[in-house]
């Protein structure tokens, strides 16, 4: 039965109770309910929350995915509540970054992931990028070299030497992401990794490791024997 939320008793609607019980007391579905302010005519913001939160089985890395289109297609969200919803999962995101991660050395498969999983592991599509880094393994920077579709990206060689050259790195990481949550290298994967491999055999700068990033973990060529 469907009973608007300022009918409710005043320590269960969202604001109040956030106010009287401290945030860590609100569900996933009642933070959302704050967000998006009112429901629909037939159900409350929590139970449109709620609902919201089912087609993506509760999973917050999932509602992240959602586009702002897929979120519209709720009844009861508009584009400005779609918006919103999307806007406060990316500071979530980006929060997580800063706090996961405090770019100084980059010296394990590890600590690629934790840089670059808050970037690109949720994505629709996949991208490439370079980590390039001194002969002491610390950050200098990273570099978007490529973006692709659902299945793959084209990477230029000259591009990837280019970013590292261009801060006087003395060797490379690569990393890609996967958005199928598959974690073994493709064939094109392996081919494109020995052509980078050889090239930076010939330019004196190393490649360190090329990890694959999904949603779920990493797949490191380096831990996996490959290099």
């Amino acid at each position: 039965m469907y009973t608007p939320i300022h009918q409710w008793a005043e320590d269960d609607r969202p604001r109040e109770k956030f106010l009287l019980k401290g945030k860590s007391t609100l569900s996933d579905s009642e933070l959302l309910a704050i967000l998006i302010g009112s429901g629909s005519r037939n159900e409350s913001a929590v139970q449109l929350c709620q609902r919201i939160l089912a087609s993506v089985d509760h999973d917050l890395n999932n509602l992240g995915k959602l586009t702002v289109k897929r979120l519209t297609d709720f009844k009861g969200i508009g584009e400005a509540k779609a918006i919103t919803i999307a806007a406060a999962l990316e500071l979530g995101r980006r929060r997580k970054f800063d706090l996961d991660f405090d770019p100084i050395y980059v010296n394990s498969s590890k600590a690629v992931f934790t840089m670059m999983h808050p970037l690109i592991g949720d994505l629709l599509h996949e991208e490439f990028w370079v980590i390039s880094v001194n002969n002491s393994l610390k950050f200098l920077q990273k570099t978007l070299i490529s973006k692709g579709g659902i299945t793959g990206t084209v990477v230029d060689v000259r591009l990837v030497f280019k970013a590292a050259l261009e801060c006087n790195a003395t060797g490379v990481f690569l990393v890609h992401n996967h958005p199928s949550g598959k974690l073994e290298p493709s064939e094109p994967d392996k081919k494109i990794t020995t052509e980078l491999m050889k090239a930076g055999k010939i330019l004196h700068l190393p490649i360190y490791d090329h990890v694959i990033i999904s949603d779920l973990g990493y797949y490191s060529f380096r831990d996996d024997g490959i290099f």
